[in-house]
């Protein structure tokens, strides 16, 4: 975890788009279709790429319970929303 807080400024287009500062893509592997996870929490948007780094580390922690989708279900879940969204 990286203890020295830094603050980049960045501006929303019409889509909803950002663009990520050079430095903080380098710093966190960002590169050209990487994707990240979107969390709304008290303070406000919090932005995590997934990387194959991130990947490793998580290796194993989204088990499923009995009973719940599977993750391509949820994905498939998910993809239709983020259409809609876009509509």
């Amino acid at each position: 975890m990286r203890s020295n807080l830094q603050t980049a400024t960045v501006q929303f287009t019409t889509k909803g788009q950002i663009v990520i500062p050079a430095r903080v893509r380098r710093e966190f592997q960002i590169e050209d279709g990487t994707k990240a996870s979107v969390t709304i929490t008290p303070e406000g948007i919090l932005l995590r790429p997934i990387t194959n780094q991130s990947i490793s580390r998580g290796f194993g922690v989204l088990k499923r319970e009995p009973g719940e989708k599977s993750f391509a279900q949820r994905w498939a879940d998910h993809k239709r929303e983020e259409h809609e969204l876009e509509d």
